[in-house]
């Protein structure tokens, strides 16, 4: 079985280049893998991206998290908070009455 070690090349602010840790899979899997890459990429760049893109994800994620804390703490502060059971009960009266829209009338 061979592996690749992943290498990010790209050098950012003058930084050297690091490598990430090469991981084993299943040879099924690294078929899968292979066959999934566009004309052109390798499976270095494919992994890199792979983790780019999660890293991303987790940091958007927290920075989420963290807007909807500040968004209650900012709520309760101010006093305007809307209790969920009242929020919940108008989401179903809404779909309650967008189901009645809906339905074909009878004649």
């Amino acid at each position: 079985m061979s592996f690749e070690v992943v290498s990010q090349t790209r050098d950012i602010e003058g930084m050297k280049s690091a490598t990430i840790p090469p991981i084993r899979v299943g040879q099924l899997f690294r078929e899968e893998i292979e066959q999934a890459l566009k004309p052109g990429e390798t499976m270095a760049s494919l992994v890199e991206e792979a983790v780019r893109t999660e890293v991303e994800r987790r940091r958007n994620q927290e920075a989420f998290i963290q807007r909807g804390l500040l968004a209650i703490e900012r709520s309760e502060r101010q006093g305007d908070a809307v209790p969920a059971d009242k929020v919940v009960t108008a989401l179903k009266d809404r779909l309650a009455a967008a189901r009645k829209q809906r339905q074909p009338r009878q004649a």
